[in-house]
């Protein structure tokens, strides 16, 4: 395993978890709890979602976040590749 290997893998996993807790926040308004204590919770999830996207997002680097960005850009999912078309 090379050096920048264990870095793509940490980065792209850490992005991974920052997805399961922002989904997180989907349970918090079922808990049996007071607000108070819901609004402190959800302000704990988001903080550590938003840590562990972003170092995430250091570790693999620009071009690779800018890759990534882009498929997830809903203006691009239904347009059609020019090279389908040039024959």
């Amino acid at each position: 395993m090379t050096k920048n290997n264990w870095k793509l893998r940490l980065g792209i996993s850490l992005m991974i978890v920052s997805g399961f807790v922002f989904g997180s926040l989907l349970i918090i308004p079922f808990l049996n709890i007071d607000t108070k204590t819901k609004i402190t919770a959800t302000t704990i999830i988001i903080v550590i979602g938003e840590i562990t996207f972003w170092s995430g997002g250091l570790l693999i680097g620009k071009e690779m976040v800018t890759k990534y960005k882009s498929y997830l850009n809903p203006k691009k999912w239904f347009k059609k590749k020019l090279e389908e078309f040039d024959d």
